[in-house]
């Protein structure tokens, strides 16, 4: 890949250009499904838009805050919104029903970030056995997950360990702490949270659980007639989502300031210590892998909530177009999310 040197006066020229275009151009709804930035990678959606990501990439994007995947899909299909963060297991459900006209292009966040906290007299995942796992509920992502994730070390969840319906993480969390049940699956971010660890530990870190159980969880989608009509700016907000996680992988403070001002409920400690675990995890090239993504399917279509549906192809939910387009033009850099094809 070769690289143009633009002079000063050129440079901001075409600086200027693109944020006026970006100004005056439609706005590009993106749909995402927290009322607050969270305290995950999939932050950078709303930070590029605070650091003016968007902007420098010419299009003018307005964030639409809905509660959950179903209320992201309502809002994108009723017209709503250009592009939508939603689970992939939805998006499945959906074209293998037969509503095809969605399509993946690209993950800012492909795999929460999960842990397994437990009781410290828990040292091994084989002294899980017996003892209570809080879980949301049975055939929830966190339940379907924990059960890949405990099977590699010879573990059956639904057999071996007493379950224990909770709801949210956050909910979970609290039970683990209140010493209600022994272990539970939670992200780091609630984890960190947590005021009081006395007692507890991290059995399962999130690298370990990602490695055992590879399914990507998130992706933004866009209609087929978005990709048709606005794939500049479909390619321009990838961009800048690349961009922008990027440099937070180089430098993680851009992350730790920016979220400070974004929310500031949460102390600065937090958020450095967040930083530092998230290392690996930022889509620096778009997270999206076509063998994790496979796997990803082939292992929801074997679940429960798939057993009626047969299985779609690859091909029918994803577009790999517009990132690759991205990374054709700004290059492939180190990191976790190398674009399998």
């Amino acid at each position: 890949m070769t690289n143009r040197w633009i002079g000063p006066l050129a440079a901001a020229a075409a600086l200027w250009s693109a944020m006026a275009a970006a100004q005056e151009g439609d706005a590009f709804r993106l749909i995402v499904t927290d009322l607050e930035a969270p305290l995950v990678p999939n932050s950078v959606m709303e930070l590029a838009l605070n650091l003016g990501y968007y902007e420098r990439e010419g299009v003018n994007v307005e964030l639409v805050r809905v509660q959950q995947t179903p209320s992201a899909l309502a809002a994108l299909t009723a017209g709503e919104g250009e592009m939508a963060n939603i689970s992939v297991d939805a998006l499945l459900q959906m074209s293998a029903r037969g509503n095809g006209d969605l399509r993946a292009v690209v993950s800012p966040n492909k795999s929460l970030p999960f842990l397994i906290a437990a009781k410290e007299d828990i040292a091994s995942t084989a002294d899980l056995e017996g003892r209570s796992f809080g879980i949301g509920r049975i055939g929830s992502l966190d339940h379907s997950l924990s059960s890949l994730v405990l099977s590699g070390d010879g573990l059956v969840m639904d057999d071996q360990l007493e379950l224990v319906g909770l709801g949210q993480p956050a909910a979970r969390a609290q039970a683990l702490a209140a010493g209600q049940i022994d272990a539970t699956t939670m992200s780091i971010g609630v984890w960190t949270s947590l005021p009081d660890k006395t007692g507890l530990h991290i059995l399962v870190p999130q690298d370990a659980y990602y490695e055992a159980a590879p399914v990507v969880s998130k992706v933004n989608v866009v209609t087929t007639d978005t990709l048709e009509n606005r794939r500049e700016d479909v390619e321009a907000v990838i961009a800048a989502i690349i961009q922008i996680s990027r440099d937070v992988a180089e430098d993680p403070s851009i992350w730790v300031d920016a979220m400070a001002e974004a929310r500031p409920d949460v102390d600065r400690a937090t958020l450095e210590e967040l930083a530092e675990s998230f290392e690996g995890s930022w889509s620096v090239n778009g997270g999206m892998s076509a063998s994790e993504l496979q796997y990803t399917a082939e292992w929801l279509f074997e679940s429960e909530d798939f057993a009626d549906l047969s299985e779609v192809e690859l091909s029918t939910w994803t577009d790999f177009g517009p990132v690759d387009a991205v990374l054709e033009q700004r290059g492939i850099a180190e990191g976790s999310d190398q674009p399998a094809r």
